[in-house]
């Protein structure tokens, strides 16, 4: 018949279309798949890298920091203690009055280096030394040193208190070796962390397709995860109370994920 056409499904133009019973347009129903895409897999896992950054720098800026503020007390107090034996040697001080100062001096600058330092590092020192020793403990400390446990100072002759109050200048110009073997061990990991942290950023960069915005989602987020850090470790602090480093520690990952993440998700 004239005009006449084969009929087919509706919703498709050919006879020999694939159709499922149940659907409206009488045509085959996709293959089962995932919600998401390749693209969106592909930022989810752009996130996650730039959020490993973030915490890498963070950690290695911690300790990079705490270690240059370990430098700085150990220079500081070591200049204070031999200007002050040199004054008593010269006869310009009395080793009473050089211990006196070299004791108050570097109580003052261990207080001043522990503002510079990490709010982990500051809780971990703390946790070592709540504060500094005063005069009197130093002084029983250094005569059972000398003179055995049970000696009571003021039994001393002069000459003997003059020992006493020299150790006590000699002591105000040392670290704790053991703290700072320590500290210089986790200042090489950290200068290391950093180091990767660079390296991960400038391959993300290289191989991204605009790398104008790489790099500055790269500084962005990287500053994020370190700022955060610092500001976590701080409130951490805050809640948990002096020398609890294990908490301080949590709260700067927790501060610097969060940061780093905030930045990357509005980016």
């Amino acid at each position: 018949m004239a005009g006449s056409q084969r009929p087919s499904p509706i919703g498709s133009d050919r006879s020999d279309a694939w159709f499922d019973n149940g659907t409206m347009c009488l045509a085959r129903s996709p293959a089962p798949g995932g919600t998401g895409t390749l693209r969106d897999d592909r930022a989810l896992f752009e996130s996650a890298v730039q959020a490993l950054e973030a915490q890498i720098a963070n950690a290695g800026a911690h300790l990079t920091i705490d270690q240059a503020a370990r430098q700085a007390y150990m220079r500081q107090t070591r200049a204070m203690a031999d200007d002050l034996r040199a004054q008593a040697l010269a006869g310009r001080l009395t080793w009473a009055e050089a211990a006196t100062q070299a004791n108050e001096t570097r109580n003052v600058i261990m207080q001043v280096i522990r503002d510079w330092t990490t709010s982990v590092g500051r809780a971990k020192a703390e946790q070592i030394k709540r504060q500094g020793r005063t005069l009197n403990e130093m002084i029983a400390r250094k005569a059972q040193e000398l003179f055995g446990k049970n000696i009571d100072f003021n039994t001393l002759t002069a000459a003997q208190k003059d020992e006493v109050y020299a150790a006590i200048v000699r002591s105000a110009g040392k670290a704790d070796p053991t703290v700072s073997a320590k500290v210089a061990r986790l200042s090489r990991l950290g200068r290391g962390l950093l180091v990767l942290s660079i390296g991960l950023s400038i391959y993300s960069v290289a191989t991204a397709d605009d790398k104008l915005a790489a790099a500055g989602r790269e500084a962005a987020v990287t500053g994020a995860g370190i700022g955060g850090g610092i500001l976590g470790g701080a409130a951490a602090g805050l809640m948990c109370g002096p020398g609890a480093p294990v908490c301080v520690t949590v709260g700067a990952f927790v501060g610097g994920a969060l940061a780093a993440f905030g930045v990357d998700f509005f980016w």
